[in-house]
């Protein structure tokens, strides 16, 4: 499978990566829905409660208690799957990048046209003037950060309750839809409506690259179920 992967990727320059939390959880980043993910820990509250907007809107200080130890992970690295999808993208062959993920680390491996669907910790923005923050605003304050205007820092991450920003979608879409090779890694592909970006590809490839099977698995063209970052560390040298 890997020799097959090679020659796809060797001949195609019209790539497009859609992937999940699976791709950063070799930088130590947890997933959600895994057996050592967040959803199967023990917190006062679910998580999926956490991250919601209207627990966001009543209860800010214990969302940002829960928010800075675990959606925060400062010491994170991109890994070998991040790396080699910034050198296939400097090679002219990936077009884009679209992530579920809101660690910023395609961006720091040195990928230039990413979407993040789900928005990115690295951004943040005051609720009442709009001026945006970077991610110290929240690691260097206690309690719920403030802007100098007086009002409540939010991340700029979608959280439960909210939709995804319009322009970032139609922007994903396009792509996956003028893609001929959707390399898809690291996503359990259960999180609409983000898994139903898929629908759109009409290319000739589709390669699936995640541990566990998913529904998706019938309709690809490869499937390998090793480490992606082996994977893609392998396959891009």
């Amino acid at each position: 499978m890997y020799e097959e992967l090679k020659k796809v990727i060797e001949e195609s320059d019209r790539i497009v990566f859609f992937g999940g939390a699976g791709v950063s959880t070799e930088s130590g980043i947890p997933d959600f829905r895994s057996v050592d993910g967040l959803y199967h820990q023990k917190y006062k509250y679910p998580p999926e409660t956490i991250l919601s907007h209207s627990f966001f809107m009543t209860r800010t200080a214990e969302f940002y208690e829960f928010y800075r130890e675990k959606m925060i992970c400062l010491s994170a690295r991109p890994n070998q799957a991040h790396l080699a999808l910034a050198r296939l993208e400097q090679r002219g062959k990936l077009k884009a990048v679209v992530t579920q993920n809101i660690d910023g680390l395609h961006q720091a491996a040195g990928s230039q046209k990413v979407y993040e669907l789900h928005g990115s910790v690295m951004r943040n923005y005051c609720m009442k003037c709009r001026r945006f923050y970077d991610i110290s605003a929240i690691t260097d304050s206690k309690g719920v950060p403030k802007c100098s205007c007086g009002g409540i820092i939010k991340p700029d991450v979608v959280l439960y309750e909210e939709g995804l920003d319009d322009e970032t979608v139609e922007k994903a879409v396009k792509a996956i839809a003028r893609a001929e090779v959707l390399i898809i890694g690291g996503t359990s592909l259960n999180v609409y409506p983000a898994a139903g970006f898929l629908n759109y590809f009409g290319g000739s490839t589709i390669v699936l690259l995640n541990k566990s099977e998913t529904a998706f698995d019938v309709k690809a063209d490869i499937v390998i179920r090793d480490p992606i970052g082996q994977v893609l560390g392998e396959c891009v040298p």
